[in-house]
């Protein structure tokens, strides 16, 4: 995600949605949602005004706002029961970091937590939670400070990282990445304490969670980026986590956002899934999408298009 001037209210009311897909319930929860300060030609910089004003009915006014350029995110959480188990699909951006480049996310407090318990959740509950890549804004309620000392928020979670992801955003390898000190931080706070508590399966390729759910490598974004698959009782979705950004890259798919590590690789793996949610009748789940929050597409032409939002309340 992206540098924003000013935190989110602490007090924002609980959103929270449930839909069930075969054997699969779903829960969205929403961490932040709201207007950023990036205009499209920042945050998605290979945009045109005239692909945001072809698409204007789909995208104003939950994903863009016309009369001031500006974009709209969210962070948020999916959280799965399957199997008998509890999944967290990514944790937003935490509560009291320090993210010198990141003021969006610097020491935030928000209710968080509440809205995981506003879906029957609480922290001791989740028995896996999954970071779709190791970026600040989905790991960051990995962890929560208990006096001086960040621990593990689900402390009796398996935390699934993606191997290449482990390696590539290391303190140390920071000045050598595209995102650089936007991840400053991230290892100290929020990855090493749940290391050292021994609550850290890597994995590389493809990992499967159930007979219901698999992880799959989906590189770009950062070299680690994954999607996981859900196949229940003849329903099938795709959580996209950065694959894409905004609304507008459904029909437009070329456009990356402008946090990519690899820009082709990005775009390859975005087709990819598209081609598997258009030709599967998948919903794709993405971690930053406002609005509904999620969406089935199909092929139109040589390209996609948009077809339905999912039934969650708009936020």
């Amino acid at each position: 995600m992206s540098p924003l001037d000013s935190p989110p209210s602490a007090t924002a009311t609980p959103t929270v949605s449930t839909i069930e897909l075969g054997d699969v319930r779903i829960d969205r929860v929403m961490e932040y949602s709201d207007t950023t300060p990036m205009t499209t030609d920042v945050f998605f910089p290979g945009s045109t005004p005239e692909e945001w004003q072809r698409h204007r009915e789909m995208l104003a006014p939950h994903h863009w706002e016309p009369e001031t350029g500006l974009t709209r995110a969210a962070t948020q959480s999916w959280v799965l029961r399957s199997e008998g188990r509890i999944i967290l699909i990514d944790t937003g951006a935490g509560n009291g970091k320090y993210r010198p480049l990141q003021p969006i996310w610097s020491y935030l407090n928000t209710d968080y937590l509440a809205h995981l318990a506003a879906a029957g959740v609480r922290p001791e509950d989740v028995d896996i939670v999954v970071n779709t890549h190791l970026h600040d804004d989905h790991v960051g309620w990995n962890t929560r400070l208990e006096g001086r000392d960040w621990v593990p928020t689900f402390p009796n979670a398996t935390y699934l990282m993606p191997r290449r992801d482990f390696e590539y955003w290391k303190p140390e390898n920071l000045h050598n990445t595209v995102f650089g000190r936007g991840n400053q931080n991230v290892y100290e706070d929020s990855i090493d304490p749940v290391v050292e508590a021994g609550l850290v399966r890597t994995w590389d390729e493809s990992y499967t969670i159930d007979s219901h759910l698999r992880l799959e490598l989906a590189p770009g974004h950062t070299p680690g980026a994954s999607i996981i698959h859900l196949e229940s009782g003849g329903d099938r979705a795709i959580f996209a986590g950065d694959l894409l950004h905004g609304a507008i890259q459904v029909h437009e798919p070329h456009i990356n956002s402008c946090f990519e590590e690899d820009e082709d690789a990005a775009r390859a793996s975005r087709a990819r899934m598209f081609a598997h949610a258009a030709d599967h009748h998948a919903l794709v789940l993405p971690a930053h999408l406002p609005g509904h929050g999620a969406f089935e597409m199909r092929r139109r032409g040589s390209g996609f298009e948009l077809t339905d939002w999912a039934p969650f309340s708009l936020t």
